[in-house]
């Protein structure tokens, strides 16, 4: 069994440990959980560290681990469990930036890397869409990561977001939040009204069941069918019938184009590490506050006008007016395997509108919206994971990520004060390092959030 440090700052802490099969003492405990017919046979539990912005999302992570997966398993696990659990920031119609680092794999060789699968631009001019969406690159990216890196077949990853899906979650205080601003609005497609109406005919409120049988039985097909089902099969032609319907404005030519894309990630030499960052606008902007604050450690204020200066200038803006929502997530295995991303919809539950039987609510199309600034870093030493952040909160996400990394890296704990508002940001950091020293790494959401970390010793 597992020790289990958790701190979080939300959520019904019961719904958390049924998911998990924990017990309550001194400490939680959990356990890997018994095989069903049918799945593989369990490999040893992998201690890790996971954090997400929904409890269930962060469990699903750790009972990955717990499964014998590694760091991309159980990032796989939580991306599309906080599909289930966080659609207005997260799903299957959206997209997502990732860094990954996975040292035990390939030799080492070409690491860390960037994972860039944000909800994509149309091929067409979408000029006659009612509600014009994103081409859905979720599953591009999970599934490209999964393939390269994952231990676990693809359904186990799966499987927890699935059952989420099927039977049914406790809509979480984040979600519950973004649905309070949203109001009525989300519920005159109805579609969505069948998915996020509550029994007093509002909005779903926290506590209340999240049920989305449409959405489990896509993810069942794709457990089985993969990403060639979902861009090119049966699962593209109902996605794309769907989305006719939901006034999207999209095409078979759209779903065959998208792709994920690995890139070099730009890297940072600061503060005792080697600090990776997507190569797009909000790394140039992480970037660019992380050294600030290497300079000036308490120039907080500072650091911010440098990361938005920076990012305007990498999208070749003269500056942001509103931007939309984000969500980040990280999980790190004991072997120094780490992964760290940002999602998004374009829009606080994209278009607002579900792509009719498949569940999949659709992103905003990035033709119609200003992207947001998906931010993430990485630090290593001497290749040996140190920590890794992640920032939202609209134009303060880069300098959230950063912070978050300058601090964790100062005082090797994970983010040991709250990021500058609107910025939240979530991190694992190691004192020492991964692999080698796990006792001296640790998780941690942002306090002010709705967020759970665990990490399993």
């Amino acid at each position: 069994m597992a020790n289990l440090s958790i701190m979080r700052r939300t959520a019904p802490l019961a719904a958390a440990l049924l998911l998990a099969g924990c017990g309550l003492s001194n400490d939680l405990v959990g356990g890997g959980g018994t095989a069903r017919l049918g799945e593989p046979r369990p490999q040893a539990p992998v201690a890790g560290f996971a954090v997400t912005p929904v409890p269930e999302a962060t469990v699903a992570a750790h009972e990955i681990l717990q499964k014998g997966g590694n760091a991309v398993d159980a990032a796989v696990a939580a991306g599309f469990a906080l599909g289930v659990t966080l659609p207005s920031r997260a799903g299957l119609g959206g997209g997502a930036v990732c860094l990954i680092d996975m040292p035990h794999d390939e030799g080492g060789k070409g690491r860390p890397v960037a994972l860039l699968f944000p909800p994509g631009a149309p091929r067409g001019s979408q000029a006659g869409a009612s509600r014009p969406a994103a081409v859905p690159q979720m599953v591009r990216g999970l599934l490209a990561m999964q393939a390269r890196y994952g231990a676990l077949p693809l359904a186990t990853d799966m499987a927890p977001a699935a059952a989420m899906a099927g039977g049914g979650v406790p809509v979480s205080r984040a979600l519950a939040a973004d649905l309070a601003v949203v109001g009525n609005a989300l519920l005159a497609d109805p579609a969505a009204r069948n998915v996020f109406a509550g029994p007093s005919g509002g909005v779903l409120q926290a506590g209340e069941t999240l049920r989305q049988p449409d959405l489990a039985a896509t993810l069942a097909r794709l457990q089985g069918g993969g990403v060639l089902s979902f861009y090119q099969g049966h699962l593209a032609a109902r996605l794309l019938a769907g989305a006719r319907a939901a006034g999207a404005g999209l095409t078979g030519a759209d779903l065959r184009a998208v792709a994920a894309r690995y890139a070099a990630p730009d890297i940072v030499h600061a503060l005792g590490a080697d600090i990776a960052l997507p190569p797009t606008a909000a790394g140039l902007g992480t970037r660019a506050a992380i050294e600030a604050l290497a300079r000036s450690p308490d120039d907080l204020a500072g650091a911010g006008r440098d990361a938005i200066a920076a990012a305007a200038a990498g999208r070749h803006v003269r500056g942001f007016g509103a931007l939309p929502a984000s969500a980040g997530f990280a999980v790190a295995d004991s072997k120094g395997g780490v992964v760290g991303c940002a999602t998004t919809m374009n829009n606080l539950f994209g278009t607002g509108r579900i792509a009719t039987g498949t569940g999949i609510l659709l992103a905003a199309s990035p033709r119609r919206v200003t992207p947001p600034l998906l931010s993430v870093a990485l630090a290593t030493r001497d290749g040996a994971f140190r920590a890794v952040t992640t920032g939202t909160g609209q134009a303060g996400a880069p300098l959230a990520a950063a912070a978050a990394m300058a601090d964790s890296l100062r005082t090797g704990q994970a983010m040991p004060r709250p990021v500058p508002a609107p910025g939240r940001a979530d991190a694992i950091a190691c004192s020492g390092t991964l692999p080698g020293a796990p006792k001296s790494c640790a998780a941690a959401a942002d306090p002010r959030g709705a967020g759970l970390a665990i990490s399993s010793r």
